[in-house]
């Protein structure tokens, strides 16, 4: 368990909820557990992965609270001391959830199901593309206190992998893979799609002969995996002579490339899929389900822009929410995911009211909405909870509506707010820098770049993208944009704003730009 997964206000409710009596703490994350220490009776150990200053030791030691450096802490142990055998039904860890809403929950899992969830993933390779072995490199950028990256790193452990850390700075994301050079990647879609503005925009800017051969490769190696090819034959000339350099981005071995913890846009897998020379496999996981229990199986083509079909471990089945409009008995088999198995978790911590709330009958009602396709696998098409209604009755699935606007090459991030009180949609934008910074000098704007964030031009500029983005993939008039706010910070965990799988904290959010949320219904009724 982590009790640094969160903002500060989830550090010491974790530490309190969980009863933690010793805290294992990034040094960097320190002052965040000595500014809640008086306030956690149970807390009498720290131990940091670093470090740990004097002033720190002291401000620890006159609260009652040990403080050791790593080295300190490894000259306490005892190689003789017997260590008491685990058995399978006994908790591995009670991990809490990010929570994108409320307090977060700590979710209980046993052994069984963790060791259960990491040889699922070893026979699903094995049947499908390739185990890992003792040749692979794992690169480690997610957050170990989310089970994704959890499970993927003890399973590259039990295949004798190597495994490597990033510094720990998203700045540096990428300069850190080109030193390691992994064969495996996981990411989050928010990552993914980074890499795909970053490589679009290197391949507009080579001259238009270059483009165009880039597009002629493109679509012929598209051309023959939509026939069922699979990737490394589809177009193994075009592959060394065009996509190879396009490789070289994440390090030039990447093998596997893994996507989950939110929807990955279509249009971002199918060109990972192409020119990346990898497997790529979208899947879907919560931590109830102790990580993936879908996934989509490799070069399956017909598969992409979904999460798969279920793993040997879990089943799944659609529960119809008429609320919504789905019907998961009719001919689209629409509903709310329901998962039961081996790997899901046992019940959250002290929250009998919320365990019997999901889990009824055995099955786990994940709360995000799926849809059958005609070849076995499941498509995310909402999220049971993200739904609010407008003013004049209808109703808004935020979630779908933002994945759409995010296709705009303008912009980085955007939180779409909207609720009964009004009949229209408001956003608060980040856009991307280098996009602000062209339209500023076409409009010769000379002013300190910080102010063209704040200049209605472009605002409005933004604004129009954002709109004809939105008109092209069909969205309808009350799901555009009136008006929207162009913030230069990005979302971050620092201020709470987002999870550590980069998903959207929408009650904080709407705290912190309420004042900005405010003003631009204001402007946009005016």
């Amino acid at each position: 368990m982590d009790p640094c997964n969160g903002g500060p206000n989830a550090v010491e409710f974790i530490i309190n909820h969980a009863e933690v009596s010793m805290a294992f703490v990034q040094d960097s994350k320190i002052p965040s557990v000595l500014s809640c220490l008086g306030r956690c009776s149970n807390l009498k150990t720290i131990v940091s992965f670093g470090n740990v200053l004097t002033g720190e030791k002291k401000e620890a030691e006159e609260l009652g609270v040990s403080c050791f450096s790593w080295e300190e802490f490894l000259q306490l142990g005892d190689l003789d001391s017997d260590i008491p055998l685990k058995k399978k039904t006994d908790i591995c860890t009670i991990m809490y959830t990010s929570g994108t809403t409320g307090e977060p929950k700590g979710v209980i899992i046993k052994n069984e199901a963790f060791m259960a969830q990491v040889l699922s993933i070893d026979q699903m390779l094995e049947l499908t593309d390739k185990a890992g072995t003792e040749d692979d490199v794992y690169f480690s950028f997610l957050p170990l206190a989310h089970v994704y990256d959890q499970i993927m790193e003890t399973y590259w452990v039990y295949k004798g992998s190597s495994i490597g850390f990033w510094q720990g700075d998203v700045r540096f994301l990428m300069e850190d893979v080109q030193v390691l050079k992994p064969t495996i990647f996981c990411g989050v879609p928010r990552i993914y799609d980074r890499v795909y503005a970053s490589i679009k925009s290197k391949i507009s800017s080579t001259g238009a002969l270059r483009s165009t051969l880039f597009q002629y490769a493109y679509s012929y190696k598209l051309g023959y995996m939509e026939k069922g090819l699979p990737q490394d034959r589809a177009a193994p000339l075009f592959d060394k002579l065009v996509f190879d350099k396009i490789k070289q981005a994440l390090g030039g071995r990447v093998r596997l490339l893994l996507s989950g913890a939110a929807p990955l846009a279509r249009h971002v897998e199918e060109f990972l899929r192409v020119t990346f020379g990898a497997t790529m496999l979208q899947g879907y996981g919560l931590t109830e389900s102790c990580g993936g229990c879908l996934t989509a199986i490799s070069n399956v083509f017909s598969m992409m822009g979904t999460i798969g079909v279920p793993t040997t471990t879990i089943e799944a089945r659609l529960e119809s929410v008429p609320e919504m409009g789905y019907d998961a008995l009719s001919t689209e088999a629409r509903g709310e995911i329901c998962l039961r198995g081996n790997t899901l978790f046992s019940g959250y911590h002290k929250r009998q009211d919320l365990t019997e709330e999901v889990l009824v009958d055995g099955w786990f009602h994940t709360g995000d909405i799926g849809e059958w396709q005609p070849n076995g696998a499941m498509k995310i098409i909402d999220r049971k909870k993200n739904i609010f209604k407008l003013s004049q009755g209808e109703y808004v699935a935020v979630e779908n509506i933002e994945n759409k606007y995010l296709q705009c090459p303008l912009i980085t991030s955007i939180w779409v707010y909207g609720n009964s009180f009004e009949s229209f949609l408001v956003a608060v934008v980040v856009p991307e820098r280098k996009a602000l910074e062209d339209w500023a000098v076409k409009n010769n704007y000379t002013d300190d770049f910080k102010s063209v964030y704040e200049n209605p031009k472009a605002r409005k500029y933004i604004l129009d993208e954002l709109n004809s983005t939105g008109q092209k993939h069909q969205l309808r008039g009350f799901e555009m944009l009136k008006a929207v706010h162009l913030e230069p910070i990005p979302f971050d965990m620092e201020r709470d704003l987002i999870t550590p799988t980069f998903k959207l904290k929408r009650p904080q959010l709407l705290k912190h730009y309420k004042d900005c949320i405010d003003q631009l219904y204001k402007e946009a009724k005016a």
